[in-house]
């Protein structure tokens, strides 16, 4: 009898481990790269050795077309467990009930009370978390500090005024500009930044509806980036300059500012001794106020998972404070968990500059109103096209800064009306 019961145990036991370890769950990561993909798959590899009844697939979709490929795959019933969800699609599947709740799931996590405030409301919508952030792309000032000396300027700017003192005094240097410019592919950041810093504020919309980026403050903040052009604040061929143009005229010391997010941090660390550059706070405008873009994105779970409680206690790994840190270090982005800026790593001048606008009154991270049907279009064409005229002075700042306000204010309502 004894034996039939030890036979019997030790069948059960089997089974019991057999079912546990067909749990397979299926990650999809859609900003990817080898580098990133690795640290991953690191990460990912440390929590299977932790929870040996549980696989972990990692599809890596090419960000290119990741969005068609996600939806394509969601559409025909192939829904991944957890998914890298960046903040412009967070909407459109939490909106949609397709994710599911993880405030319960943090509620009980011994990390969940360490995660920042800005965390917590970035991932959430209508007061409903359905994503962890692993960390924001804030857009701060680089700058080089050879060229600043070289100049004469004793302290980097603090203000929209010293910003362009500074880069005229550089640009004074031969062959040396004061910012390198992003007027090509990807510069919509700049000139909402910069219009919001002139202007006062970042609110898109008036209560009535109406684009506030015609507004005398904003067009301001345009004719402050043309002139920065039209003055050879900025080299010529900066018209068409994308990312990676940007990110080589500051490590090759071609222009002495640029504003960027934490990623350039990587290239350009490899490229200049750390003593040469650092990080400050995007500068403020006749407010007081400045207005850096960020960005984010996070691990979200689909409700149609049939492991959710292994797929958030995934997702709890990859969140986890200690490999929240080594993602951060290694992909370029401000870490999400209280207490993250006391680690040396980010307590160089490099990481100075962002940790001052997360943490200081007068800097107001603004986020794009990526909910418009029609935001892509208007930042990847209207506003490159017309944006490029006007630097090349075919068309004026209040002509564009018009042109831009009638396009939202029409999307803002159409957006409106389908609530």
């Amino acid at each position: 009898m004894k034996k039939l019961l030890a036979g019997m145990t030790a069948a059960a036991v089997l089974m019991g481990s057999a079912s546990h370890a067909e749990t397979t769950l299926k990650l999809v990561e859609v900003i990817t790269s080898p580098e990133r993909t690795e640290v991953l798959q690191g990460i990912v590899d440390e929590f299977e050795s932790n929870n040996p009844g549980v696989t972990v697939e990692i599809v890596s979709l090419p960000w290119g077309n990741a969005f068609e490929k996600l939806a394509t795959m969601v559409a025909g019933g192939d829904v991944p467990d957890v998914v890298e969800m960046p903040d412009t699609w967070q909407a459109l599947y939490a909106g949609s009930d397709q994710l599911v709740s993880l405030t319960d799931h943090v509620g009980g996590w011994e990390h969940g009370a360490t995660l920042t405030d800005k965390t917590v409301a970035m991932g959430s919508q209508a007061g409903d978390l359905y994503m962890i952030p692993y960390g924001f792309y804030l857009r701060a000032m680089f700058y080089n500090k050879k060229l600043l000396a070289e100049a004469g300027i004793d302290a980097p700017p603090a203000t929209m005024e010293e910003f362009s003192a500074a880069s005229a005094a550089v640009s004074e240097l031969d062959g040396k500009y004061g910012y390198c410019l992003r007027g090509g592919p990807g510069g919509t950041n700049g000139w909402i930044m910069f219009a919001a810093a002139m202007n006062g504020t970042n609110e898109f919309f008036t209560e009535d509806g109406v684009s506030r980026i015609n507004e005398p403050g904003s067009v301001e903040g345009i004719q402050f980036m043309i002139d920065m052009y039209q003055n050879g604040y900025a080299p010529k061929d900066s018209v068409s300059w994308g990312f990676n143009e940007i990110v080589a005229g500051f490590y090759s010391g071609t222009c002495a500012f640029l504003d960027q997010d934490p990623d350039a941090l990587i290239a350009i660390s490899e490229r200049m001794p750390a003593e040469d550059f650092a990080v400050i706070p995007m500068p403020v405008g006749p407010s007081g106020k400045a207005f850096p873009t960020i960005g984010f994105a996070g691990w979200s779970i689909f409700n149609a998972t049939e492991h959710e409680d292994e797929a958030f206690d995934l997702v709890a790994a990859l969140s986890s404070p200690e490999a929240n840190a080594t993602w951060a270090k290694r992909v370029g982005v401000i870490p999400i968990h209280t207490g993250a800026d006391q680690d040396p790593h980010f307590q160089t001048e490099q990481f100075k500059g962002w940790f001052e606008e997360l943490n200081g009154e007068q800097y107001l991270p603004t986020t794009m109103p990526t909910y418009l049907e029609q935001w892509g279009y208007f930042g990847s064409t209207l506003l490159l096209e017309t944006s490029q005229e006007a630097l090349l002075e075919q068309r004026t700042a209040q002509d564009v800064a018009d042109e831009w306000a009638e396009f939202l204010t029409n999307e803002y309502t159409k957006w409106k009306a389908s609530q």
